[in-house]
């Protein structure tokens, strides 16, 4: 037996011990009311939602990944959890929760079991909070699996929850832990093991969770575009795409990687966005700036999740740090491989591209989607309706936030209607077998009755009556 195997028997066999934890606390749950379901989700919620705890994990999450705002972080686990809670509140998990009497059809909620919970190091506490979350409202019990740099939030947190089930008397084994040092083969091993996977981080773990053979939903690639048409609110849609740009440093895959603004309004617009700070670089800052992002082809953990200073700095383009500024905008006219910096950036930098219309800035935007992103979301500022549906037809993309704070609100948020979600499916284009906002019916098996109801079978007229009248029933 090689050293490497034996490795990897070892971390089996201690997997499936903390697997039988969890499933032998699944069981318990599996015997709850829809109450105690909604108290138990309740537990967890407040585990992060209390000020203080939140802010703890908040500063904890900077510390540790060196990633991001604390005070952005403190928003973003009151907001999504509360969000999250609303959601929730009315929603039936436990027993039946649908009816048709005339279709005969009665629909049953059942536990999926234990689920393996796949959190990134760019919200190590907001993500593994709404997992599991919506993983306790469906009975089921949850293994988080968060990335290394992670660990210590995730930990930290799921602490508090079992502080909380303390209160309350439900088993801790309802959420645990992978244990440190988390790494490829112990987490690949999890995902083996469990019911279901539900990944969340980059695109090389999203693929890992797809081939571990377990049911698993996993995200997309994010590198969102907006679109600023002739007709925008120039000054509003300012402020939204800077607040979306700057939130939490950027780390969001739902912020604006590229801004493609139609020519009309293309010096209002950068104007704007230079009034809230943001500063526009030159061709040679933008050739300093490539070799800090991009030094061997790959964005560079030198600029995630840090502040447009802290970017500049670090690119040696001083003058513009010593200005503090909110973002660094980036003219680029390409787009692909040879062009990084069309594509995601995971800081607060804007990639800035112009059209001679609205037509033209939807075809730039599927350029950019087809480099990387499909299947997310763009962004749209204009006051012509039809354009949303427009897009909404035609590109390849799950959302369009239209006049939003992109970040803020492709996840959810109190003035729109979508699922409060850290996890955003995108559809086929982007590899995925979802396009919702990942939500608590994701965590549900649903059983279905079907009684018999009264016979009726269409007549040929009925089903091929229009084909008929066109071409003729030969």
């Amino acid at each position: 037996m090689t050293e490497m195997t034996s490795t990897t028997d070892t971390i089996a066999s201690s997997l499936q011990k903390l697997v039988a934890r969890a499933r032998a606390a699944q069981r318990i749950a599996d015997r709850y009311d829809q109450q105690r379901v909604d108290e138990v989700a309740a537990a967890a919620g407040w585990a992060i939602l209390q000020p203080a705890r939140n802010r703890e994990l908040a500063e904890l999450a900077v510390a540790d990944t060196g990633i991001g705002s604390v005070e952005d972080k403190v928003r973003k686990n009151h907001r999504k959890t509360l969000g999250l809670l609303r959601d929730l509140a009315q929603a039936r998990t436990v027993g039946v929760i649908f009816e048709d009497a005339a279709r005969g059809i009665v629909e049953i909620a059942r536990p999926v079991g234990v689920v393996c919970a796949i959190t990134p190091s760019t919200n190590p506490a907001a993500t593994p909070a709404n997992k599991i979350i919506n993983a306790l409202k469906g009975r089921n019990a949850v293994i988080v699996a968060p990335s290394p740099k992670g660990w210590t939030t995730a930990e930290r947190l799921i602490g508090f929850i079992h502080a909380q089930f303390d209160r309350i008397g439900a088993p801790r084994d309802l959420v645990l832990l992978l244990p440190a040092p988390v790494s490829k083969v112990s987490t690949a091993e999890l995902m083996r093991q469990c019911d279901l996977v539900v990944a969340t981080g980059s695109q090389a773990n999203v693929r890992a969770a797809y081939a571990s053979g377990t049911p698993t939903f996993g995200v997309g690639a994010g590198n969102v575009a907006g679109i600023v048409d002739e007709t925008a609110d120039i000054e509003r849609a300012a402020d939204h795409i800077l607040r979306s740009k700057t939130f939490d440093n950027a780390t969001s895959c739902s912020s604006e990687n590229s801004l493609v603004i139609v020519d009309a309004v293309r010096r209002r617009m950068i104007a704007a966005l230079c009034e809230r700070g943001a500063v526009l670089v030159d061709a040679t800052q933008k050739v300093r700036l490539q070799s800090l992002m991009w030094p061997d082809g790959k964005l560079s953990p030198a600029v995630i999740g840090k502040s447009a200073r802290v970017v500049a700095e670090r690119a040696g383009l001083t003058d513009i740090a010593a200005r503090s500024p909110t973002m660094l905008l980036v003219e680029e006219d390409g787009i692909g491989g040879a062009h990084p910096f069309s594509g995601e950036k995971l800081c607060p930098v804007l990639t800035l591209y112009h059209a001679r219309d609205f037509a033209a800035a939807a075809e730039v935007v599927e350029r950019i989607y087809a480099y990387q992103g499909a299947g997310h979301s763009v962004g749209l500022h204009s006051a012509v309706a039809e354009r949303a549906l427009q897009l909404g037809l035609t590109l390849p993309v799950s959302r369009v936030i239209v006049d939003q704070a992109h970040c803020i609100a492709t996840g959810g948020s109190f003035d729109n209607g979508l699922p409060f979600s850290l996890s955003m499916g995108c559809g086929t284009w982007g590899r995925n077998n979802f396009s919702d906002n990942m939500n608590y019916r994701h965590y549900l098996n649903i059983t279905r009755i079907s009684r018999p109801i009264p016979e009726r079978v269409p007549s040929e007229r009925e089903i091929f009556g229009a084909f008929f009248d066109k071409y003729g029933n030969s």
